[in-house]
């Protein structure tokens, strides 16, 4: 979706993940995550594709807009398994260099969780930003949204 609404606004598109895992898929410290984050935030206009909730409220402040995928547990978990089954092994061209996909239990264990433990927090940062907030809540919704700005 992110690419889509970049091509339909000609915004560039910055991958979380491209910016966030290193090599080997290392995670950086907070200090070099920030370091790599904030150039791209600094840059006039962007879509950023992911979800860093420890950066979260450096990318509001910066943010005119949010399309919130609050889509429902048992999607998320079938793209991301979906994902991991068609991608085996190979590198995502929204993935840093060198971070093959992979089955990764501690991630889906994330996603089942998140709405329990992390959907809260969201909805808070959320409820406290300026700008304009599209939830989207089913695959007709990113459909609709890529519409929207055309």
């Amino acid at each position: 979706m992110a690419l889509q609404l970049g091509a339909v606004t000609g915004l560039p598109v910055v991958h979380l993940d491209r910016l966030y895992w290193r090599t080997g898929w290392v995670e950086p410290s907070r200090e070099e995550w920030m370091a790599v984050l904030r150039p791209a935030l600094a840059e006039p206009a962007w879509i950023m594709d992911g979800n860093y909730g420890g950066s979260l409220v450096e990318r509001l402040e910066r943010a005119d807009a949010v399309v919130w995928l609050d889509l429902p547990t048992r999607v998320c978990l079938w793209r991301a398994l979906k994902r991991t089954a068609t991608g085996w092994g190979r590198e995502r061209p929204d993935m840093q260099p060198g971070c093959p996909e992979r089955l990764d239990w501690k991630f889906l264990w994330y996603i089942a969780m998140f709405r329990a433990r992390k959907r809260a927090g969201m909805v808070r940062a959320l409820r406290d930003f300026d700008g304009r907030v599209v939830r989207v809540t089913s695959a007709g919704d990113l459909a609709r949204v890529v519409e929207a700005v055309r």
